[in-house]
């Protein structure tokens, strides 16, 4: 099967979440992604549990399906010849150790490699990025959602704080160093040349602003926690039946609002009230509106609100769980679970890639490997004798 990528090597010495996911991303694309990994211990994730599944985490199962992990103590002369070998192959090189110094150490920081290897592709994915006053911090995902202004404005009105419960910084890193890459390997068909691609957890939170980030920045006005509500759009949050089942609804347009209220027959009460007859009045006067609407929900079980509004083609939903969403028919209806034959689990699940082509689909070949699974079968393929490779692993060991 054609893919995209599979002309393309890729060499990722990341840990965590960030730059495997972002590698995962592009291995789903076709990409041969070859994850090098710390002798013993590896990617740290893989001790992220529990839970555990065999040897392996939950955790690093998550971002590291159609990859082959070699381990190598690129301190010692030999491992980092190997690298050197490894990354002469290379397409794309992505790391994600946040001290330049460290890298211009074993001569892998940027300047060195893309002046030795002009037709790479490098990049970086850290806390801080290579510039300003932080650059060279460590950073972690929690890090990025409180300084980039985030959870100042999660959670319930008159609570503290909240920190998204996934690692949103580190996707949003993930996906946004995917883009740069595929906009590099585009560039590098037009110049014949790579370029170094500067990633920071940071930088990729604060886009998360968006809407509320412009309107301090053109309004001056900060956001206020709004817990489920919606700050610009009423009604757009969580409601509760009878049966005591969460859900939502979201009336974003005039026209969706005449259809609510004559799906929930209030046409001659809430319908006909100037305080909501439009979505600025409806903002003003959510303290009243949206308890009326809640008592009115509360009369009748969850399921009997939600296919009036599916017939009518308001947009509604149940809040489901975890186990509720991973087993929805739309979840089985658009093949949103990967499961490959893993060598000791037997099978490993994942979320499948949401992008669909047409043509060229995304492809699914790797369960996510083992602690250094195909250092041997790597090292042979740049030339080392099996002495070699066994002198390269007596060094890693060491």
């Amino acid at each position: 099967m054609e893919t995209i990528l599979d002309s393309i090597r890729i060499v990722e010495m990341t840990e965590a979440l960030a730059g495997p996911y972002c590698a995962m991303l592009l291995g789903d694309f076709g990409a041969d992604v070859i994850k090098v990994e710390r002798p013993g211990a590896g990617d740290q994730s893989r001790g992220w549990g529990p839970p555990f599944v065999g040897t392996e985490s939950a955790y690093y199962l998550a971002a590291n399906r159609n990859k082959r992990s070699i381990t190598l103590n690129y301190n010692h002369p030999r491992g980092m010849e190997a690298l050197q070998k490894l990354l002469a192959t290379a397409d794309i090189f992505i790391v994600n150790q946040p001290s330049l110094a460290s890298l211009q150490k074993r001569s892998i920081d940027p300047d060195s490699l893309c002046a030795k290897y002009p037709r790479l592709i490098y990049c970086s994915i850290t806390g801080y990025g290579f510039t300003g006053p932080n650059a060279g911090m460590p950073g972690y995902d929690i890090l990025a959602q409180a300084e980039t202004g985030v959870m100042s404005f999660t959670g319930e009105p008159g609570g503290g704080p909240m920190r998204y419960p996934i690692a949103i910084a580190d996707m949003t890193c993930g996906m946004y160093a995917a883009m740069g890459i595929l906009a590099a390997l585009y560039g590098r068909e037009k110049t014949g040349r790579g370029q170094f691609i500067d990633m920071a957890l940071f930088d990729s939170q604060l886009t998360w602003l968006a809407n509320a980030g412009s309107s301090y920045l053109n309004a001056g006005v900060s956001p206020e926690r709004w817990g489920n509500a919606h700050p610009n759009i009423v009604p757009y949050e969580v409601f509760r039946g009878s049966d005591e089942k969460y859900f939502v609804v979201g009336v974003g347009t005039e026209p969706l609002w005449r259809r609510f209220v004559q799906v929930m027959n209030i046409q001659d009460e809430i319908g006909s009230d100037e305080r909501f007859s439009t979505n600025a009045l409806r903002i003003k006067n959510r303290e009243v509106l949206v308890p009326l609407l809640q008592k009115i929900f509360q009369q009748k079980p969850m399921a009997a609100s939600l296919e009036k509004f599916a017939a009518a083609e308001i947009p509604a939903g149940p809040i489901n769980t975890v186990a509720e969403a991973l087993n929805d028919k739309q979840t089985s209806g658009r093949g949103l679970i990967v499961q490959l034959e893993h060598p000791t689990l037997g099978a490993a699940k994942s979320i499948a890639n949401p992008i669909r082509f047409s043509r060229t689909p995304v492809s699914y070949r790797l369960p996510p490997p083992l602690l250094g699974e195909h250092t041997a079968e790597i090292l042979q393929r740049l030339g080392y004798s099996a002495k070699d490779v066994r002198a390269i692993a007596a060094n890693s060991a060491a």
